[in-house]
């Protein structure tokens, strides 16, 4: 099994905070990839790394950046073990691939032909989430579907439905429908669902064919990972794993609570994740 974290976001929103913040506590953190902040102890995506490279199931992680941030992540990346990082060659906001294109480019750079689990770069989750449960849960959800997939959901309060797609599964968890950023009218669900994936090897070919049906329209159609899922889930099958919460590091507030949590309200940090 191999892991993918998206990386090559340009972090606008949270720039855009710092260079407004006039307190200046936060200037240390100025042109700093969302992926590299400091959370805790230690760098966001090392808390993945970490747990990615000690579970068995996993034998390679890797990391898609951009251009501006590739000499970062590649100095990083050098006292971590079993990571390989993928410049996706853009600059600028304007000029991104898009996550859905990154993690195909992935693919077909490193040939993946292995089940792969899809991070976005700036999630992170509470304590109760376990990755070895989680592979667990996939392993079950293959011995009734060797195509099936497994995404993460959980429970969001009404006035925060506007900002995710939202999934709607049966009694045994498959989903059903996923509707994007829904009135609370619209549907009894209210699990929301973040960028943590794991798609099975059987599913990779379709990144190239959504990609082709999406090639001429905007990049919102195809930029967001959460499209992909919407597309496929009426391709294949897919299930749920349930989870109490994220936290979706996307500006300056979101940066400052999941930091303070890690700080203060982390209860064992040698388990988390794990």
């Amino acid at each position: 099994m191999k892991a993918v974290i998206l990386a090559a976001g340009y972090g606008t929103r949270l720039q855009r905070d710092i260079d407004n913040d006039t307190t200046g506590e936060f200037k240390h953190l100025q042109g700093v990839a969302k992926p590299l902040l400091p959370i805790g102890r230690c760098p966001l995506i090392s808390h993945w790394v970490r747990t990615l490279t000690e579970n068995e199931c996993i034998d390679t992680v890797f990391v898609v950046t951009n251009a501006r941030y590739h000499e970062a992540f590649q100095k990083w990346a050098q006292e971590v073990p079993n990571v390989r990082v993928l410049n996706d060659g853009t600059r600028n906001n304007e000029e991104r691939l898009g996550a859905v294109a990154c993690l195909h480019l992935t693919v077909k750079h490193f040939a993946v032909n292995d089940d792969i689990i899809v991070i976005g770069g700036d999630t992170l989750f509470k304590e109760d989430f376990s990755l070895r449960a989680f592979i667990e849960r996939f392993t079950e959800v293959q011995r009734k579907d060797k195509d099936s997939s497994l995404v993460l959901s959980y429970q969001c309060k009404d006035n925060e439905m506007s900002k995710y797609g939202i999934l709607e599964t049966d009694s045994d968890l498959r989903v059903q429908s996923m509707k994007e950023k829904p009135l609370p009218a619209e549907t009894d669900s209210r699990s929301a669902c973040p960028c943590f994936y794991l798609f099975s090897r059987t599913t990779l070919p379709l990144l190239e064919t959504f990609l082709k049906e999406k090639e001429t329209g905007p990049i919102e159609h195809r930029d967001a990972p959460g499209n992909f899922l919407s597309w496929l889930i009426l391709r294949r099958s897919v299930y749920v794993y349930r989870i109490s919460g994220r936290f979706d590091v996307g500006n300056l507030l979101s940066y400052k609570e999941c930091d303070n949590y890690f700080k203060e309200q982390l209860k064992d940090p040698e388990v988390y994740l794990m």
